[in-house]
């Protein structure tokens, strides 16, 4: 547990090295994964009842992250590496879903929700701060020299992840909307 601490501490405060380290070692894939459902679960347990009981939000959200991160992911490597590559360009989709798994350790600061003071700007610090770990993970990632590069697929890719996420909840919970 203390080296996952230790990563998810690095990862939160965009230490490079610890990013390139994450990318590099297959075996941190269960603990990427491992981070986004910690994050959901923060979220989960720091929304309140957002979503109903909070069990099922922090059941919902867990699901609703793995599938979300999945999906960004695939995204991202898809445009990071067809569309809008450096030449120096090198990645697979196992070093993809590490360190943007780990970009998810800042959500953690999501359980701090639970005051109901502030909630709204924990909630905005920490998706800020999430998604500027993820640009810094898929810089190092993509070997992208550019952050702005890695910057432009990050939001291309979350563009994209947000319609199909909006899609998705429209086709299983039409009386929702």
């Amino acid at each position: 547990m203390g080296l996952f601490a230790y990563r998810l501490m690095g990862a939160a405060m965009l230490d490079g090295g610890m990013y390139e380290g994450i990318e590099a070692d297959s075996r941190t894939t269960m603990q990427a994964l491992a981070a986004v459902v910690l994050a959901s679960i923060a979220a989960g347990l720091g929304g309140g009842e957002w979503l109903g009981p909070r069990w099922m939000s922090i059941a919902v959200g867990a699901a609703l992250a793995v599938i979300t991160w999945s999906a960004w992911a695939m995204l991202v490597f898809q445009i990071g590496t067809r569309v809008m590559p450096e030449p120096q360009t090198r990645a697979d989709w196992g070093q993809l879903l590490r360190t943007t798994g780990f970009a998810a350790a800042p959500g953690l600061i999501l359980v701090l929700g639970i005051m109901d003071t502030g909630r709204a700007a924990i909630f905005t610090v920490a998706g800020v701060w999430m998604f500027v770990a993820m640009v810094f993970a898929v810089k190092h990632a993509l070997d992208f020299r550019s952050g702005l590069r890695a910057l432009a697929v990050c939001g291309v890719a979350a563009g994209l992840t947000l319609l199909l996420a909006f899609g998705a909840s429209a086709v299983m919970a039409p009386g929702l909307h």
